[in-house]
């Protein structure tokens, strides 16, 4: 049974070009945001990324506003 599952999902990938596009979509946004997380030390972020697939926009959406707060606190902190 796993044999012949796992033949299936080889079988997918190679026929479905659009099966690697999205990957080719989705891995880079999920590493930077991944990244992003672990250096902002965001736990919760970081789980969240890790577990749910939400087809990069949970990741895009993280990138583009939520790690920038952390960085945009500590440079007010250091001016005063």
């Amino acid at each position: 049974m796993i044999n012949s599952l796992f033949n299936l999902n080889a079988s997918l990938i190679s026929q479905s070009p659009a099966v690697i596009l999205l990957l080719l979509w989705i891995l880079p946004w999920k590493g930077v945001a991944l990244w992003k997380a672990a250096k902002n030390s965001h736990k919760k972020w970081f789980i969240a990324l890790l577990i749910l697939n939400t087809f990069a926009i949970l990741e895009i959406v993280y990138i583009f506003y939520f790690s920038k707060q952390k960085s945009q606190k500590s440079e007010k902190q250091k001016i005063f």
